[in-house]
């Protein structure tokens, strides 16, 4: 009876990841069959056949769960049509009760059948006792076991909590369980004294701001965490997984973030190969609609490195939802992961993100100074002009206000605490990151990050004379327009290099550096042209276009 219980409870079973004949090794678990634990197929994986009875009960609850989820989002426009046309009266209220709760017991109904059907499947009890003994024990053979097997993440086991590293126990100056430290946005009106009728007064406009953020502007601004889009990828992210897991041996991981968000990482361990790039540790932030088992993550594994890759908050496996402050915590605990469970050293680890990533990788690139490099592809300085553009004018305040208290992704700013090598790819086709069209290269807001990241680290450099040949260079529309304005200015490379490395071996490496404050207007051009060549690489493609392995490189340093 206990066992027919923990199967009308237990997880959707999706996929079963078999091992070769000659791999196998006996169960571990008892009460497991040996003759369902060695099948006698040879193929290397099967999906999980499920029995008629479980199957079409599971197709039942699987289209009340998306009946649900439709009502939820259009709620608002079902609650008010109903109050205008009377339906909320308590006479009215009661019987639709009833009918709900009739509705609620067929479900449960339904479940119950749906467990019954898992009970009489051999494969489904194998499954369930390997999981109800690593909830018990966390022994390495029985997550071994595990991991053959491909089900719903939230019945997962944590591998990892953000309280596990010792230093987090001893030190106050970690995060906490309110989350880990942010740059707080300026305030709107300076010098404005904060009295409380000034806050009465702003109240209505928090409100509203706040309502937006949490209703319209996090999906707009992450549709990935949007229930009905990940159900209709989820056969493509199976398929994705299975590629990891299978082709390149990855390992499934369920972290614990200090805001209780469950993160799932996937993490690829090339250490053992005779490539050298192996012993370097990818961690890879998605885009706002991008998953691992189908993004970026696809880019550095061609390349021989090892790979980290995670999901946003509320993004498929991960949960929460994918706020700043949330996106920051999981990819804290995600470092700390990295470091002292899987074994990297800091400078053996490389931030690549691609588009809205960039926050993420700019944060921990901010948060932990000694990491090797950073390399964002497609992504941009400040989240307040690409909103700006998809809005109605007239919600401009409103629309600066909600980004700025809600969803404040200032890529820029925590990119210049980053004292690293940094690489920018910059799509010269992009249709996202663009304040006006595609065509239109110069309004993509990749140049305005690599221009505040110069300005910051070579301000003398990046005076008047050097922002605008830099300008002119990234005006560019092809790569032989880019090598006529380089050749005008007769940049010498060499002189460029020497310039910086007796500045670096008299100063020291920490930025801002004052190179160029006695230089001509000259030299301030061609040090200017030479570091914006080694700080950015064009990829003529869209936004979407995946990144080919040639591209990856790691960025310029002295």
């Amino acid at each position: 009876m206990a066992k027919l219980l923990s199967c009308v409870l237990g997880p959707r079973l999706y996929k079963i990841y078999r091992e070769r004949d000659s791999e196998r090794a006996p169960s571990s678990v008892p009460g497991t069959p040996t003759s369902v634990t060695n099948p006698h197929s040879s193929s290397w994986d099967t999906y999980y056949q499920p029995r008629a009875l479980e199957k079409h009960a599971d197709s039942i609850l699987a289209l009340a769960s998306v009946f649900w989820s439709i009502s939820y989002y259009s709620s608002p426009f079902a609650f008010f049509y109903l109050y205008r046309k009377g339906y909320l009266s308590l006479s009215k209220v009661v019987p639709f009760s009833h009918y709900a709760g009739t509705l609620l017991l067929l479900l449960a109904g339904v479940a119950c059948l749906r467990g019954i059907g898992r009970w009489t499947n051999p494969q489904y009890r194998q499954f369930i006792t390997i999981l109800e003994a690593t909830h018990r024990n966390h022994s390495a053979e029985n997550k071994r076991q595990l991991a053959n097997y491909n089900f719903d993440f939230r019945s997962w086991p944590v591998d990892f909590h953000w309280e596990e590293p010792s230093s987090r126990k001893e030190s106050r100056g970690g995060p906490s369980r309110w989350g880990v430290a942010l740059l707080r946005p300026e305030p709107l009106h300076r010098g404005t004294a904060d009295t409380f009728l000034n806050r009465v007064k702003k109240l209505p406009c928090q409100i509203t701001s706040y309502l937006v953020a949490h209703t319209l502007g996090r999906r707009m601004l992450y549709p990935g965490s949007v229930y009905l889009l990940q159900k209709a990828l989820m056969p493509v992210l199976l398929q994705g997984q299975a590629r990891l897991v299978e082709e390149c041996h990855g390992r499934r991981a369920k972290l614990l973030a200090c805001d209780g968000n469950e993160i799932d990482t996937m993490f690829v361990d090339r250490r053992g190969t005779a490539e050298p790039q192996g012993q370097k540790l990818v961690i890879c932030c998605e885009g706002n609609a991008g998953f691992y088992e189908v993004g970026c993550v696809s880019t550095p594994l061609e390349a021989g490195y090892s790979v980290l890759g995670w999901n946003h908050p509320g993004f498929a496996g991960s949960t929460g939802v994918p706020f700043p402050q949330n996106e920051a915590n999981a990819m804290d605990v995600v470092v700390q992961f990295a470091i002292h469970r899987l074994g990297f050293q800091p400078q053996d680890i490389i931030l690549y993100a691609w588009s809205i990533g960039g926050f993420t990788a700019t944060w921990a690139a901010m948060s932990y100074p000694d990491i090797s490099a950073v390399i964002l592809d497609a992504s941009f300085d400040d989240l307040v002009p690409l909103a700006l553009k998809v809005m109605p004018d007239s919600w401009r305040g409103l629309v600066t206000r909600t980004v700025r208290q809600h969803l404040n992704l200032n890529n820029a700013e925590q990119l210049c605490r980053y004292q690293g090598p940094v690489l920018l790819i910059r799509r010269t086709r992009d249709e996202i990151i663009t304040t006006t069209v595609p065509e239109d290269i110069m309004s993509n807001r990749g140049n305005d990050l690599l221009l505040k990241l110069l300005q910051h680290r070579y301000p003398r450099v990046m005076a008047e004379e050097g922002l605008r040949v830099v300008r002119q260079w990234l005006e560019a529309s092809s790569q032989l327009e880019e090598a006529s304005i380089y050749s005008r200015w007769e940049v010498e490379e060499d002189w460029c290099l020497s310039v910086l490395r007796s500045y670096q071996a008299e100063h020291g490496p920490e930025f801002p550096w004052s190179v160029g404050e006695d230089m001509s207007a000259d030299g301030r051009r061609q040090l200017a042209l030479f570091l914006a060549q080694k700080h950015l690489n064009n990829f003529e493609a869209t936004h979407c276009t995946p990144l080919p392995a040639q591209n990856f490189q790691m960025p310029w340093h002295l």
